[in-house]
């Protein structure tokens, strides 16, 4: 029985620097998916700098209420993504690792499982990118506006997450490999077109916060 690669670390326990030269690597992990989450991530955090400079101003007292719970969420939304990073890492891994195995070995057993989260997990990458999309556009009008240019920059990182768990999500389902569909978790062709759905909100979104900002900026 072949033994299993150890689990790659954490990213949320990364530097900067260490993710970055890991990812230059020829190695399996981090890749793409990775990426996707980190970059998520990164959004979420800026968006949630914007609102640190929105909450107490007396400008903004009607918003309050608001604004405290965005902070809350886009710091929640910051922490799954990066779960989400690793939980992708660790899929594609495990799959590496199955598929090499002797195909009467036990363990060979997880393998639609591994292929499974490797669909799974940027789909909810993908997922979380909309919900993020759609708070940014609800902040526009009512966070700081001398931020507006941090808040769309968060919106386009957010849409390049989303766009490119879209391309992990539309390999993965035309591999012709990961098991059938079900009511709770679709695969092959059913996934490819909620991802696509998904992509496609994400993206309109995103342009409705630049437009917003814009607007606030006088640009538009």
């Amino acid at each position: 029985m072949t033994a299993h690669a150890a689990s790659p670390p954490s990213f949320d326990t990364m530097t900067v620097a260490s993710f970055l030269r890991a990812l230059a690597e020829k190695t399996p992990t981090p890749g793409g998916g990775a990426v996707s989450g980190v970059v998520g991530s990164l959004a979420s955090s800026l968006a949630a700098m914007v609102v640190s400079y929105s909450v107490g101003r007396k400008a903004l007292e009607a918003h309050q209420p608001k604004l405290a719970e965005a902070h809350r969420t886009l710091g929640r939304a910051a922490d799954l993504f990066i779960r989400l990073a690793d939980e992708d890492a660790a899929a594609y891994q495990a799959v590496r690792d199955l598929s090499r195995l002797d195909p009467s070995d036990p363990a060979r057993a997880g393998l639609d499982e591994a292929k499974a989260a490797c669909l799974q997990v940027p789909m909810a990458t993908l997922a979380a990118c909309g919900d993020v999309l759609l708070l940014l556009k609800e902040l526009a009008g009512i966070s700081n506006r001398h931020l507006r240019s941090d808040l769309a920059i968060a919106a386009v990182l957010a849409e390049a997450a989303a766009r490119s768990s879209w391309w992990n999500v539309s390999i993965n389902a035309s591999t012709g490999s990961v098991p059938a569909s079900t009511e709770s978790a679709p695969h092959g062709q059913d996934a490819l077109a909620q991802a696509d759905r998904l992509r496609e909100r994400c993206i309109g979104l995103a342009r409705d916060v630049e437009r917003a900002c814009g607007e606030l900026n006088g640009d538009v």
